[in-house]
């Protein structure tokens, strides 16, 4: 059989596991990125479980733990910085690493047996039974085989293939945003957060430079645009306005900054990850956005997707729906959860902030602690 060619949108996470699995099983893979190079808020993320099985079988797991944080606490403030709880991290058997190196990590295990071809994306897709016509915005159109849309919560191919964003994105009710800070974390062991009713932030050491996160309660903007800066600062001082410790200083930094993330915490909900030549992976199709489990998620189901594809390389159709229905135990339980860990973290109201800070001893907090700062989409 004809080597068989693959469109991957997305250099992430998702795209270059698929890419480097994909190669391994015959294929040949072009993944294509919007951004000029590799892009990441590089919030810490853990690769444990079946992406750490993934990782140790494209052999970069010394490479991740060489990238791993050294996190090892969760101290909870008040406005005036004293403690009002503190939770033991045990790493156990994973890794938590900034996703930038995670990224960067798989992107060089990936790249060469694949093309990568940055700062363009796709703007048509027209398939056939044969395969799918691509038009790209600044790149000469091409055909594939198959089309896989590895583009994240705000993903173009979904859009182009499944139809508009509204129709699968669910706004859980949260915000996110991180803001990378310039100096090195006083202490590179511990993650502090800050509540008041209803917003959190946190400041996590990461791996070299602190990483802040903000987490607020929301409703819903209508034309929320998630590359749209301006709305984001203003959104932020808004939603923090009169809070203590540390954050009118943060508020400062957010006002003056460049290198800016901000997303609604979002479930994507699809009676269907295919159609046709062309599926979805990562948090294009089930997007679980709060606590980093997006990314490493991302990791599994690549590999599976992978792996479907190469055992029935003639029959995408049948491949893609053993890969969904094998995926899906992975990731629906965790969009089950997202309320309940936004419960545990960001609580509205003072009595359920002096209940969670008197059981900073109980391990589901500890399990949702180490998920804290969110990810950009996979």
């Amino acid at each position: 059989m004809t080597e068989q060619t693959v469109l991957i949108s997305g250099a992430g996470v998702a795209g270059p596991t698929l890419a480097y699995w994909l190669a391994r099983a015959g294929f040949r893979p072009t993944v294509v990125e919007r951004a000029a190079g590799l892009r990441s808020s590089g919030s810490p993320v853990d690769v444990r479980g079946p992406p750490s099985r993934v990782a140790d079988r494209m052999g970069i797991t010394a490479e991740l733990r060489a990238a791993s944080t050294a996190v090892t606490s969760l101290k909870f403030v008040d406005d005036a910085g004293r403690r009002t709880g503190r939770v033991a991290m045990s790493g156990g058997s994973g890794i938590e690493l900034p996703r930038t190196d995670l990224a960067a990590i798989l992107y060089e295990a990936a790249r060469e047996d694949a093309e990568f071809v940055f700062h363009d994306s796709i703007t048509e897709l027209d398939q056939d039974a044969g395969g799918v016509d691509v038009t790209f915005e600044r790149g000469a159109p091409r055909r594939f085989d198959l089309v896989l849309g590895a583009d994240g919560l705000h993903s173009g191919v979904r859009r182009l293939a499944f139809g508009p964003e509204h129709a699968f994105v669910e706004h859980m009710g949260v915000y996110v945003a991180t803001l990378p800070l310039a100096e090195p974390p006083a202490d590179r062991t511990e993650l502090v957060m800050y509540n008041s009713p209803g917003r959190a932030v946190a400041v996590h050491p990461s791996r070299g430079r602190a990483i802040a996160a903000f987490l607020f309660r929301g409703a819903a903007v209508p034309g929320f645009d998630h590359r749209d800066v301006v709305l984001h600062k203003r959104m932020l001082a808004e939603a923090y306005e009169g809070a203590g410790w540390r954050v009118p200083e943060l508020l400062e930094r957010v006002r003056e900054a460049g290198d800016l993330y901000l997303d609604s915490v979002s479930r994507v909900t699809m009676a269907g990850w295919s159609s046709g030549r062309i599926a979805l992976a990562g948090d294009a199709a089930s997007c679980v956005s709060l606590f980093g489990d997006g990314s490493t998620l991302a990791m599994a189901g690549a590999y599976t997707l992978a792996a479907e594809l190469g055992r029935t390389p003639g029959n995408p159709a049948a491949a893609f729906r053993r890969y969904e229905a094998a995926h899906r135990k992975l990731v629906e339980p965790k969009q089950r959860t997202v309320s309940t860990a936004a419960a545990l973290l960001i609580p509205a109201t003072r009595g359920g902030l002096a209940i969670r800070n008197f059981g900073t001893r109980l391990l589901p907090l500890v399990t949702a602690a180490r998920r804290l700062t969110p990810t950009r989409a996979a």
